[in-house]
């Protein structure tokens, strides 16, 4: 039986969530693998390496950042980041090396970014010829030293342009996989009959209202509010359903906010998809995982791209412009007049059809990249 350890972080959530997916459908395959998780900050605990500069932990200060919105220096935040890295990258190596060493994997898959030249130098050291493997979880990369490294490993790409800067990089097309998509729970793909109507009317929402979905990730953001209080003094006849996280301040605001139109408040919760089946539209953050999960449920994305974007997501917002899967934003501050175009019949019709289009099933053909990749070594 070969081993299989799949690398993530909780620096956002959804590099967690990719590597359950895909450890889920593994399983669901019965293929002869043992299928571990490996959490990459719990191993780099130890050289306490962001601790000493912020005093904070690299995941724990990446979503403080989120839940906060201080993202508008997040560009010279990356560099600082990838300064750290270098200054660290030969105990890193070290104890990786020691990690891969003791641990013996058949293959080595990372779902994380920043950390793959360290991971694939000390696999190499640890184990000559077992093969390193990073599954891009962003629809593109951010060089340099963010996904794609110049070093003697595999890649799995969501998008062709995520495949030609592999190939920029140097790595053939041999080392270089294409999916049709993001990785998602299984359970966005999962055909269920529901009466719409009728849940809306549970949520104390009109059946017949257009509704749009605002999440922004597993830590909610404050701009929920104000993209509330926007809608709600517009004359648009909508409602909303916000999904705030662990956010509790955030759910308690939104709840307590005076409103004209319907909403439906939640917290953190297992059920997107049930309240992705209610909605009309999505709106949030250009988080890749965001809009993946909403274009499987055939929903056309509002998502906004500015200075305040972290970097890594600003190609997610122009993926979404290049093939029209919904609308982009300057600033959620035009979030009326933004879904005002959307709701006009010809335009949500076209975005509809082509969310509706859009046939990811990158989950389910990971694991026979990796089959191919454990047999040729």
């Amino acid at each position: 039986m070969s081993r299989i350890d799949l690398v993530f972080f909780d620096a956002g959530g959804g590099h967690r969530a990719a590597a359950n997916a895909l450890r889920q459908v593994i399983e669901a395959q019965q293929r002869p693998w043992e299928v571990r998780l490996v959490n990459l900050q719990e191993l780099l605990d130890p050289l306490d390496i962001f601790r000493r500069v912020s005093g904070i932990r690299l995941q724990d200060l990446y979503n403080l950042m989120l839940r906060e919105g201080w993202t508008l220096g997040s560009t010279q935040f990356l560099g600082m980041m990838h300064g750290v890295i270098r200054l660290y990258h030969r105990p890193v190596v070290r104890l990786l090396e020691k990690f891969w060493h003791d641990e013996r994997p058949d293959l080595a898959v990372s779902l994380v970014p920043n950390f793959n030249r360290a991971m694939g130098e000390s696999l190499a050291r640890a184990m000559p010829g077992v093969p390193f493997v990073t599954i891009l979880t962003d629809f593109a990369d951010y060089p340099p030293h963010f996904w794609i490294e110049r070093q003697r490993q595999y890649f799995i790409c969501g998008t062709a342009r995520a495949v030609k800067q592999a190939r920029a990089a140097g790595h053939d097309e041999a080392h270089v996989f294409s999916t049709s998509g993001m990785i998602l729970a299984p359970k966005f793909y999962e055909t269920i009959e529901i009466d719409g109507a009728a849940e809306r009317r549970k949520l104390g929402l009109d059946p017949e209202l257009p509704t749009a979905l605002v999440l922004f990730g597993g830590h909610g953001s404050r701009v929920m509010l104000e993209i509330a209080r926007r809608l709600d003094r517009s004359p648009l006849k909508l409602q909303l359903i916000l999904i705030c996280g662990r956010n509790e301040a955030l759910v308690r605001d939104l709840r307590q906010m005076p409103h004209r139109i319907p909403l439906f408040v939640e917290g953190f919760t297992k059920e997107v998809p049930h309240y992705m089946r209610l909605a009309d539209f999505f709106i949030g953050k250009p988080g890749p995982g965001s809009i993946s999960e909403a274009l499987a449920m055939k929903l056309p994305v509002l998502v906004e791209r500015n200075a305040w974007t972290l970097p890594q997501e600003r190609y997610n917002a122009d993926w979404v412009m290049e093939n029209q899967m919904g609308l982009v934003l300057r600033s959620f501050r035009y979030i009326v007049p933004a879904v005002a175009e959307l709701l006009q019949p010809e335009n949500c019709r076209r975005f509809h059809a082509n969310a509706a289009g859009y046939k990811n099933r990158a989950v389910f053909e990971i694991p026979e990249i990796l089959q191919k990749i454990l047999a040729t070594g």
